[in-house]
């Protein structure tokens, strides 16, 4: 009897398939590259040029596409009137205006505000100097204590007279309950809104 041929086992077949069945993938993929496509120069960055319109004056910024309108305007524009406090949407310090409805700042990116007219503390005064009545009755009725949440308390005070929400005391308390005073000063401010409602809706 002659010898027999020793070929590869089919144990080694198999563990070797996988490797031949790649290879056609692999010189397709190296005859075949990617188009290269330059970036510019800001989007390579993650930035983004833009022009922000607050209190009236146009601010051209050339910042992270991931800056919060918040950010944009403390850190690029220094105003700092609207207050960081919990940076997650659940204090209200950092209230704002944007197309006359309050917003809260730090959940907005500054690349959405765009084209839209922003309000903040700084421009709620008269162009004379003459304070807000919103702003008057905090004063009259001492509605802030420590003072880092009145900014946000007065944006939204505002903004809840605009919207009709201002007519009782319980009201006041439901439309305002998304700005927290921790040193509990909610009794005169909802004074403070009541006095002001009376002057804002005599305007």
């Amino acid at each position: 009897m002659g010898e027999k041929t020793q070929g590869p086992s089919r144990r080694a077949l198999l563990r070797g398939a996988p490797l031949l069945a790649s290879v056609p993938i692999v010189a397709w993929a190296a005859d075949a590259p990617a188009p290269q496509v330059a970036p510019s120069p800001s989007a390579a960055k993650g930035w983004s040029d833009m022009t922000l319109n607050v209190n009236g004056r146009d601010h051209r910024l050339s910042i992270d596409t991931r800056t919060s309108l918040l950010d944009a305007l403390r850190e690029h524009m220094q105003l700092t009137g609207s207050k960081k406090g919990c940076d997650q949407g659940q204090c209200g310090a950092c209230t704002v205006h944007v197309d006359g409805e309050r917003v809260l700042s730090c959940l907005m990116l500054a690349v959405a505000a765009q084209g839209k007219q922003i309000g903040t503390i700084e421009g709620l005064a008269g162009t004379d100097g003459r304070l807000h009545p919103m702003q008057q009755a905090f004063i009259d009725h001492d509605g802030f204590q420590c003072g880092y949440c009145t900014p946000g308390q007065i944006m939204s005070a505002v903004a809840c007279v605009r919207e009709g929400h201002a007519n009782t005391d319980a009201d006041i308390r439901e439309y305002m309950s998304g700005n927290l005073c921790r040193c509990a000063a909610y009794p005169k401010i909802v004074e403070a809104i009541k006095q002001a409602r009376g002057q804002m809706e005599r305007a």
